[in-house]
């Protein structure tokens, strides 16, 4: 988590990501944003860090059909102990019955469901599902988180391991 660069506003200490890692008790959400501020990133971790089963849907690809599946396979988890993460990117594409058949898996806690959406939920994501979710709104990379992500990419071992360079005048953004 601490690995995350940019959303300090909701993975500083104190803050509602960060209070809900170190609780242990992950809670439906809504990650609303536009492309790029690590909406999929944060839900994967989400997953690893409650040690949570994690299922991803598209409601690009995805329908009531697949949203069922998904629901059936967390309740089978439950059974063995196990807590589910339902990952659903695009919620916005889904109509009123598709986001209706994630009720009862929120509701009587068989998922957790973390969506992301690049629209405003108030106006793309039906009431009951925003009452039962928190709503955090991730922002854009700043320059200097851009830079990060490059200086991070170019020297761990996990990158480019230091097999290229930038210059520091190469690194700014915008130039």
């Amino acid at each position: 988590l601490d690995e995350v660069i940019g959303q300090q506003h909701l993975l500083g200490p104190g803050k509602p990501l960060r209070v809900a890692f170190e609780s242990g008790q992950p809670h439906s959400m809504i990650l609303w944003g536009p492309p790029g501020v690590g909406k999929t990133t944060l839900a994967r971790l989400m997953a690893q860090g409650f040690h949570a089963e994690f299922i991803a849907l598209s409601a690009v690809f995805s329908g009531v059909k697949d949203i069922r599946a998904a629901i059936e396979q967390a309740q089978q988890s439950l059974v063995r102990g196990r807590a589910t993460l339902l990952f659903v990117d695009e919620i916005h594409r889904f109509n009123k019955s598709q986001q209706d058949a994630l009720l009862p898996g929120v509701e009587n806690g068989w998922i957790v469901l973390i969506a992301a959406t690049t629209e405003n939920p108030s106006f793309s994501v039906i009431s009951p599902l925003l009452s039962r979710s928190l709503l955090l709104t991730l922002t854009p990379l700043a320059d200097s988180d851009l830079v990060a992500v490059l200086q991070r990419a170019i020297s761990a071992p996990q990158g480019l391991a230091s097999a290229v360079s930038a210059r520091s005048e190469e690194r700014r953004v915008g130039k």
